[in-house]
This record gives C-alpha cells, structure tokens and sequence, in this order.
C-alpha cells in the first residue's frame, strides 16, 4: 500500500522535496510518524509545537483534497493510492 504525500512551502524547503511515496501506513499518525522519522527534526519542527506533540494549528493537511478537521482528524484512515498535502496556512484577499 503506498500514499503519496505532496508538500508545500517550508514543508518542502525541510524535506527538500515535492513529493514522497510512503507504504506500510494506515493513518495519518502513523503518516507524519514516518514522515519524521525519514525527514528528521527540521520537519518535527514544522508539524509539531516544541514543547508537546501536538500538531500545529498552522499546519494544514488534506487527503484526497479533504481537510483533516473534517474527516477522522489524524486518526483518519489512509488506503491504498491516497493523495496527502500538507502545506502552511493559505491567506487571500
């Protein structure tokens, strides 16, 4: 099973890529737990707040085009195929 996770921004500056294929997970926790493992602390640092492990409220994830605070949150199943963005906050005006 292989997800494709797309970054964006100080994501991509701190993996230096544009995109990475994962196998072996089934959620999004499990997702950025590899992502860090791989990508080391300048990624940690961009997903999670220093002093907890929590995600970042600016950090912005979407699968198959779908906001995480809409689906499962980072319990949200991952299948086979799945397209994962993460990317900073996105201001218009």
């Amino acid at each position: 099973m292989a997800v494709t996770v797309k970054f964006f921004a100080g994501f991509r500056e701190a993996t230096e890529k544009k995109q990475e294929s994962i196998e072996g997970v089934n959620d999004v926790t499990s997702l950025l737990d590899e992502l860090v493992r791989r990508f080391g602390k300048k990624l940690a640092e961009r997903l999670y707040s220093s002093d907890t492990r929590e995600l970042r409220k600016t950090v912005n994830i979407l699968v198959n085009g779908r906001r995480l605070d809409f689906l499962q949150k980072l319990n949200t199943p991952l299948k086979d195929g799945a397209l994962v963005a993460i990317f900073p906050p996105v201001a218009g005006g």
